[in-house]
């Protein structure tokens, strides 16, 4: 499980492995990832936007912006908490994702709510320890 908290806003992330979506022999690697949002702070929030960059075991990046998360843009009270699961494939058994939200305060100020980095790690990663 990762945790990181930006202006009174928890992100916890947990991803898991998805073997039976998994083909290692075509280089295809699929994990999905369960996200929780929790509005600790005093003022409405809304999030409006994502920005995700995913980078595989070979260091190649790609970078996921759009509006709201599972098409949605959760609007979170004080105290309120919105979760979901999405996923990512990837060409190598391993890879890291971090990423932002943007959000929007019921004062109409908008900040970045930072994503913590989580690893993405499968069974058929040969990790070596230099």
């Amino acid at each position: 499980m990762y945790e990181k908290t930006t202006h009174s806003i928890t992100i916890t992330v947990q991803p898991f492995y998805l073997d039976e979506q998994s083909e290692p022999d075509e280089e295809r690697y699929v994990w999905a990832y369960k996200v929780n949002i929790e509005n600790a702070g005093t003022k409405t929030v809304q999030l409006l936007n994502r920005h995700w960059r995913i980078t595989d075991k070979l260091g190649r990046l790609q970078e996921v912006q759009g509006p709201g998360v599972v098409g949605e843009q959760p609007v979170l009270n004080p105290g309120d908490s919105f979760e979901y699961t999405s996923g990512t494939p990837l060409p190598t058994p391993s890879g890291i994702m971090v990423g932002s939200y943007e959000m929007e305060s019921s004062d109409g100020d908008r900040f970045d709510v930072e994503i913590p980095a989580f690893s993405l790690d499968s069974p058929y990663d040969s990790a070596s320890v230099n």
